[in-house]
């Protein structure tokens, strides 16, 4: 049986479009996904992401958990820090990316959608085997999670707090009271732009905030935003979505996250990584623009002269370019700059040059 948000019934009432993903019934578009895209880019937008997971993470071995299930050395992460990391397979392939959050004696972690119960099964289970005085409690149930995006999204959010949130700075996170509701704030997103996420419990607490952001957004266009937008919002900044990027198995360094692992530290999957290192010759995630008309998708092949050099994990049609967009993984012989590709879009040959990220800039207006 699908879940649903508490959200469910006034984004019925707002006109969302539905469907289902990973067991959650969710809005895919109110409008347009053109139309909530180019509203995130220019202005603000409100993003219900429910579908995302809530784990608990405390105890006075607690750091010592989270430093040994992820490529971060969770001690160097201050109170009031949020950081985005990996949990890690011993042969170094990814189990989830994820963010976590330091509030006081205890972390908070967000595991993608229809992870939470694996990651909390992995936390636990290494907590037991390594006798770690950690406790670990899934309360995905309790929260909700939503994202307000865009360059409007601190003036909409400001007009609901005393607190300056010009103080959150940048993968900052704290509790505060946004339209009298307690609630935790993170200065983080998925869309590259200026943004903000509130995990909201009880849950039914985020009806009238999801409302009153709507309000006070009146005045720069805000709109409701549905998953559709979400999925091409992120990869025009080529943002991983776990379940393409990491199918099949892959490792930070083939998703080119080497720049989230801190390695002066021991955790689970470090020497797989450090093997696959040395090797060097290993696929990595490369981005690609379309220079003939086409819109790749997940699956298609990529060819060099005819021969199958790599497969596309994620791709679309960007509505800031309006041309087709892709990420996908190839050998390091294929990755050049400026490079033509044949990405084979419905049997056809599309021709695609590599890009380096992100595939749209921040000044792409």
């Amino acid at each position: 049986m699908v879940k649903r948000s508490p959200l469910y019934d006034i984004q019925k009432r707002l006109g969302a479009k539905f469907t289902e993903f990973a067991g959650f019934e969710m809005p895919i578009q109110y409008s347009s996904i053109k139309e909530e895209h180019i509203a995130v880019r220019k202005n603000v937008g409100l993003f219900d992401v429910s579908h995302m997971s809530n784990v608990w993470i405390a105890g006075p071995d607690v750091e010592k958990l989270i430093s040994m299930t992820t490529v971060e050395d969770a001690s160097r992460i201050p109170d009031k820090k949020s950081q985005y990391t990996a949990i890690l397979r011993d042969d170094g392939t990814v189990i989830d990316d994820t963010i976590f959050m330091h509030l006081g004696n205890k972390f908070m972690m967000i595991p993608n959608a229809g992870m939470d119960e694996i990651v909390t099964k992995w936390l636990k289970d290494k907590a037991k085997e390594n006798n770690f005085d950690a406790d670990v409690e899934n309360v995905s149930k309790d929260f909700v999670i939503l994202a307000i995006q865009g360059p409007k999204s601190r003036d909409t959010l400001q007009k609901l707090t005393d607190a300056d949130l010009t103080e959150v700075k940048f993968f900052g996170c704290q509790y505060i009271d946004i339209a009298g509701v307690n609630c935790i704030i993170s200065h983080t997103g998925y869309t590259g732009e200026l943004g903000f996420e509130l995990q909201i419990t009880p849950a039914n607490n985020a009806k009238d905030v999801f409302l009153k952001l709507l309000e006070a957004g009146e005045e720069f266009n805000i709109k409701p935003i549905g998953l559709g937008a979400r999925d091409t919002l992120r990869l025009e900044k080529c943002f991983i979505l776990a379940g393409n990027e990491f199918e099949g198995g892959r490792t930070p360094l083939e998703a080119v996250m080497s720049w989230t692992i801190n390695w002066d530290h021991d955790f689970i999957g470090k020497d797989a990584l450090l093997k696959q290192k040395e090797q060097g010759s290993y696929e990595r995630l490369t981005s690609f623009e379309c220079v003939e008309k086409g819109i790749p998708r997940h699956g298609c092949d990529i060819q060099v002269d005819g021969k199958k050099v790599g497969i596309i994990t994620s791709g679309t049609m960007s509505p800031c370019l309006t041309t087709g967009i892709a990420m996908g993984y190839v050998h390091p012989d294929y990755r050049e700059k400026d490079s033509i590709v044949d990405i084979v879009v419905r049997g056809k040959p599309v021709k695609a040059k590599v890009i380096r990220p992100p595939i749209v800039p921040k000044d792409w207006a």
